[in-house]
C-alpha cells in the first residue's frame, strides 16, 4: 500500500493516457471485443461493468507497484453479472452463446482435481469449469472468462444447450439466498496467452483482496530441494524404524533428502464404534481409513513407542523391509476379493460362499503378518508412562535422532486434512468442540468422476470443528507439531468444507474463516511457509485460502497403475498426470508455486517423469518403497548435497498446445518450456493415450492413441518476454541446442526450420537453448552445462564473458559434477578449475568438453574459465 501520507488515486489515474481505449462492447444482445463478436444471445438480465466501475483500490491491501500494473491494464478487463426476479442459494443463467471458436478451459473432474479441455463451444464446456480462454485470432488476441466469488457466493462455469455458457452461483446453504450479481465473473483480454493469466489474476487479486499472488510470497523452503514422501512406501503402515531405514537408503545411495514427508498413518485415528482411546489396527490402504476420525492431535502409538537413541546405537532396532510390501500386497489382494464378493452381489450371483471364504482367510493371513508387533514393542502400559514430546519417546525423540543421524535433512512434515483427519475430529475426543455433519454435494460434482474418497466421506460424515474455534484447532495441532521437530505439513483432502457449509453461512463463509485460522496458524508455527497443499484444486481455495499459502500440488495423485484395474494403466496414467500439472500451472502458478509431485524412482515409467521434474521448476521428490530405488536415475535430477538444478520459472505449455489435445487427438506432443539463468528449455513428451471421458465421466484408456508421436521444436517455442530477469536472450541472432535424450547439439537461428522429432509412447525429448555468444570476429561460444543430468543449463550458476584487446575469457560458476559440455568453434588456449590448469577435449565439431569433479568443500560449485 502507498505511505498514508501519498494519496493511491493521483498515483494511478496518471498511470496510462489510453485507458479509455474501447475493448468491449455490450449491445444487441451481444457482447463483443474490439469489435469481434464473442458471445451472442446474450440474455437481457446479464450486466457488463467495466473494471475500474467495480473494483476498489483503495480497498486493496496490494503493494503499490502492484496496483500500478492492474490499473496499468484494468481497461482491458471486466465483470459479467446477472439479475433474477427470485432469490435462490443455487442460480444458473446463460452468459451467452459461442460456436466456432478455439478454448481452453480447466475444469474440476474431481472434488479436489482439475484438469484442461479444449473444444469450440459453449456446449463443450465441462462442469465444474474453473476458467475458459477463448481463442480471438481475427485480433491476435484472447479472452479468458474466469468464475468468481461475490458476497457468500462462489461460481463456476458450466455447459448449455445450443452453445451457451452458463454460470452457476452457488451459496452452499440453502439459508443464503441472493437474486442479483454484479461481478460474478471476470473477462480479460491480451495479445498474449500468458500475460493474459498473470494480468487477469492480478486484477482478481486487486479486487478480491482476499489472496496474495506467489511473487508477494515466500515459497517453501523445499522448493529446489529433493525429497522423500512416505506414501507409496508404506501407506498406514508408516512408523518410526521403516521411516528410518528409508531415509538411511537415500543416504547410502548417494542422494540424502533435504526433506521427508511422513504421509497419512501417523496420527492418532480411529472409526466410529471402536474403543474411543485406541488407534484403529491394522489400516494399509487409502479407502479404509477415509471414515475414522481424529481423536486426539498428537502421534499414535507406533510413534509415541519411538525410544529416543533407539536406532542410533550400534545395534538398531530391527526392522524388516520386506514387510511393508508384504503387507501391501496381502490388502490389495483383500481389495480385489471384497471388490470381487461386491460384483457378483450386485449382479445376482446367488452362491458367493467361495468368495467369502476367501476373503475370510485373507483376513487371517492378513493379521498373521501383524501379528507380535505389540509384544516386540514397548507394553501399551509403558506407552503411557511416556508423555508424548518428551526428550525420551515419540516424535520429539525420533526427529532429533533423524537430525543427528542425517545431517543435511533440513525439513521434515507431516500430512494432516484440512478437517484434521479424513472423518474430522471425533465429538468429545478433545478440547474441540465437534460435531458429526452429514455431507451434501453441490449439484455442480454430479457432472465429475466416481471418487471413493467422496464415497467414504459421505458415508461417514465429517467432524467438523465450530468454525469459531478453527484457529485454535490448528494452533493446537501446528504447536505441538512445531514443539517436537515438524517444519511443516502436507494438507489434503481441503474441499469437503463444502460438504457441511448449510449451517455456517454457506461454503465461502466457512472456507474464510478455516482458511483465516490455517493461515494464522501457518504464520506463527511454521515460519508461514512450511505448508504443501494438497486436493485443492478448486477457484474457492485460490480466492480465499491462499493469503499465506505458497505451494500446491498442480496434478492429480501420481498413480503407478490404474485403480480400476486397466493392465495398460501402469503407462497411458503417467501422461495423464502431466496434462493436469502442465495446464493447471497456466493459472495456478500466479498464486502458488506449483509442485509435481512424487512418483517413484523404479516405475516402468520413471524416466518418463523424471523428465517433467526436471524442467518443472519446484521440488523434486518421490515416494520409493524400501529398496525400491533407481539411483542412477535420481542423480539425473539431483545434487549430491540434496538440492536440484531447477529453472527459474513454473513449467507452461507452449502456445501450439495451447487449444490442441496432448492425450487423445493423436497427433500432438505435450511441450513445455521453461528458463534456466543463462538459457531457456522445451520438454517434449509423448503423452496420447489416455484422457477424460464426457459421457463415462472418468479418465480411461485410449489405446489406439498409444503410439509413436511426431512433431516440432523451435526456439521461438520459449516465450523469452516472461522472464523480467532475461527477456533478452530472446534476441540472439544464433542459439545453440543440446538434445539431452539423442546427445545431439545443434547451431539453429529464430529464422531455421523446426526440430523435427519422433517419440515413442511414454518417451521424451529435452532440448536446451543457449544464445551464443560473440567473443570478437572469430570466437562464438555457449555454455551447456552439465550433460549427464536432465536440466543441462541449470548446472551454471553465473556467466561472465570478459572481451578485452588482450585477453578473451569465459568465466562460469557451475555446480554439480560430471561431464561438461559447451559450444566453441575455436579451441580455447587453457581452461582452468578452481584455478588450476585441466586438460579438456574439443572436437572439430566444435564440441568442449572435460570431466568436472564435485566440489565437496564449495557446496558442489566450481570456478571454470576458459581462455581464448
Amino acid at each position: 500500500m502507498a505511505p498514508p501520507d501519498v494519496p493511491v488515486k493521483p498515483l494511478l489515474t496518471s498511470l496510462r493516457s489510453d485507458s479509455i481505449d474501447k475493448y468491449f462492447d455490450f449491445s444487441d444482445n451481444k457482447f463483443s471485443v474490439k469489435g469481434v463478436p464473442l458471445l451472442s444471445d446474450v440474455p437481457s438480465n446479464v450486466t457488463f461493468s467495466p473494471f475500474m466501475s467495480i473494483c476498489n483500490f483503495k480497498a486493496s491491501d496490494a503493494p503499490l507497484p502492484l496496483l500500478q500494473r492492474v490499473h496499468g491494464v484494468s481497461h482491458r478487463g471486466g465483470f459479467l453479472g446477472f439479475h433474477k426476479e427470485t432469490p435462490s442459494d443455487c442460480l444458473m443463467n446463460s452468459l451467452g452463446k459461442f460456436t466456432e471458436r478455439e478454448f481452453l478451459s480447466i475444469f474440476r473432474f474431481k472434488t479436489w482435481w482439475s484438469t484442461m479441455w479444449v473444444g469450440s463451444s459453449g456446449s463443450d464446456l465441462q462442469m465444474e469449469t474453473q476458467w475458459v480462454l477463448l481463442h480471438v485470432p481475427e485480433i491476435r488476441s484472447y479472452v479468458t472468462i474466469i468464475p468468481l466469488i461475490e458476497r457468500s457466493f462462489r461460481s463456476a462455469l458450466h455447459p448449455g444447450i445450443d452453445g451457451h455458457l452458463m454460470i452457476c452461483a452457488e451459496s452452499g446453504s440453502t439459508q443464503v439466498k441472493a437474486s442479483s450479481f454484479d461481478a460474478i465473473a471476470y473477462v480479460h483480454v491480451s495479445k498474449n496467452p500468458y500475460d493474459i493469466m498473470k494480468e487477469a489474476y492480478s486484477a482478481l487479486r486487486v479486487h478480491l483482496n482476499t489472496f496474495r499472488l506467489l511473487e508477494e510470497k515466500t515459497a517453501p523452503s523445499v522448493v529446489d530441494k529433493f525429497g522423500w514422501c512416505t506414501w507409496d512406501a508404506f501407506y498406514l503402515t508408516v512408523e518410526p524404524n521403516g521411516v528410518w531405514l528409508g531415509v538411511n537408503e537415500f543416504a547410502e545411495g548417494g542422494v540424502s533428502p533435504r526433506f521427508v514427508i511422513i504421509d497419512d498413518g501417523w496420527q492418532s485415528i480411529n472409526l466410529d464404534g471402536q474403543n474411543p482411546n485406541r488407534d484403529a489396527k491394522n489400516l494399509v490402504l487409502g479407502g479404509t481409513q477415509m471414515t475414522a476420525r481424529l481423536y486426539r492431535l498428537d502421534e499414535c502409538e507406533k510413534f509415541r513407542k519411538y525410544k529416543g537413541g533407539s536406532m542410533l546405537g550400534p545395534n538398531p532396532a530391527a526392522f524388516d523391509p520386506k514387510k511393508p510390501t508384504m503387507v501391501i500386497s496381502k490388502a490389495v489382494e483383500l481389495e480385489h476379493a471384497e471388490k470381487e464378493l461386491d460384483k457378483a452381489i450386485q449382479t445376482g450371483v446367488s452362491d458367493v460362499s467361495s468368495l467369502e471364504s476367501k476373503i475370510q482367510k485373507l483376513k487371517q493371513e492378513m493379521e498373521a503378518l501383524f501379528a507380535g508387533e505389540e509384544k516386540n514393542d514397548l507394553s501399551n502400559q509403558a506407552c503411557k508412562s511416556c508423555s508424548s514430546g518428551t526428550e525420551d519417546f515419540g516424535m520429539k525423540a525420533f526427529t532429533r535422532d533423524l537430525r543427528i543421524k542425517f545431517k543435511g535433512l533440513d525439513d521434515i512434515y507431516v500430512w494432516h486434512a484440512l478437517c484434521g483427519a479424513w472423518g474430522g475430529v471425533k465429538p468429545g475426543s478433545t478440547h474441540l468442540n465437534s460435531k458429526i455433519k452429514p455431507c451434501k454435494l453441490s449439484p455442480g460434482l454430479d457432472g465429475t468422476m466416481n471418487d471413493l474418497a467422496v464415497v467414504k466421506i459421505v458415508e461417514g460424515g465429517i467432524g467438523l470443528v465450530h468454525p469459531e474455534q478453527a484457529g485454535d484447532f490448528y494452533d493446537s495441532m501446528h504447536s505441538y507439531l512445531a514443539s517436537v521437530g515438524i517444519t511443516g505439513v502436507k494438507l489434503d483432502v481441503i474441499h469437503t468444507l463444502e460438504y457441511v457449509s448449510e449451517e455456517y453461512g454457506g461454503r465461502v463463509e466457512l472456507a474464510k474463516t478455516y482458511y483465516k485460522g490455517l493461515s494464522d496458524s501457518l504464520s506463527k508455527n511454521f515460519k508461514g511457509t512450511g505448508l504443501i497443499s494438497s486436493m485443492q484444486q478448486c477457484n474457492d481455495f485460490f480466492f480465499l485460502g491462499t493469503k499465506q499459502i505458497s505451494m500446491g500440488r498442480v496434478g492429480d495423485d501420481f498413480w503407478f497403475q490404474d485403480p480400476n484395474g486397466d493392465p495398460m494403466g501402469v503407462y497411458w496414467l503417467q501422461g495423464v498426470h502431466m496434462i493436469h500439472c502442465a495446464y493447471n500451472s497456466m493459472w495456478m502458478g500466479h498464486i502458488i508455486q506449483p509442485d509435481w509431485d512424487m512418483f517413484q524412482s523404479d516405475h516402468p515409467c520413471s524416466k518418463f517423469h523424471a523428465g517433467s521434474r526436471a524442467i518443472c521448476g519446484g521440488p523434486v521428490y518421490v515416494s520409493d518403497s524400501l529398496g525400491g530405488h533407481d539411483f542412477e536415475l535420481i542423480k539425473k535430477l539431483v545434487y549430491p548435497d540434496g538440492t536440484i538444478p531447477k529453472c527459474q520459472h513454473f513449467a507452461l505449455p507452449t502456445r501450439d498446445c495451447l487449444f490442441k489435445n496432448p492425450l487423445f487427438d493423436k497427433q500432438t506432443i505435450l511441450k513445455i518450456w521453461n528458463f534456466n539463468k543463462y538459457g531457456g528449455v522445451i520438454g517434449a513428451f509423448n503423452c496420447q493415450g489416455a484422457g477424460w471421458d464426457p459421457k463415462e465421466q472418468r479418465i480411461k484408456g485410449y489405446s489406439e492413441c498409444y503410439k509413436p508421436m511426431s512433431g516440432s521444436v523451435h526456439v521461438t517455442d520459449i516465450e523469452w518476454d516472461q522472464s523480467r530477469e532475461i527477456p533478452e536472450m530472446g534476441k540472439a541472432d544464433e542459439y545453440v541446442v543440446y538434445l539431452n535424450q539423442a546427445e545431439e547439439l545443434r547451431v539453429v537461428t529464430p529464422k531455421s526450420a523446426a526440430i523435427q522429432v519422433t517419440l515413442q509412447p511414454s518417451t521424451f525429448e529435452l532440448f536446451s537453448f543457449v544464445p551464443v555468444e560473440k567473443l570478437g570476429p572469430r570466437i562464438k561460444f555457449a555454455p551447456i552445462g552439465l550433460t549427464n543430468i536432465f536440466n543441462s543449463g541449470g548446472s551454471i550458476q553465473e556467466l561472465m564473458y570478459v572481451k578485452s584487446a588482450t585477453e578473451t575469457r569465459v568465466k562460469m560458476e557451475v555446480k554439480g559434477g560430471g561431464t561438461f559440455l559447451a559450444y566453441s568453434n575455436l579451441c580455447p588456449n587453457k581452461a582452468f578449475v578452481n584455478s588450476v590448469e585441466m586438460g579438456f577435449e574439443w572436437l572439430p565439431d566444435s564440441k568442449l568438453t572435460f570431466d568436472l569433479p564435485w566440489n565437496e568443500r564449495t557446496g558442489g560449485v566450481s570456478e571454470v574459465v576458459f581462455l581464448f
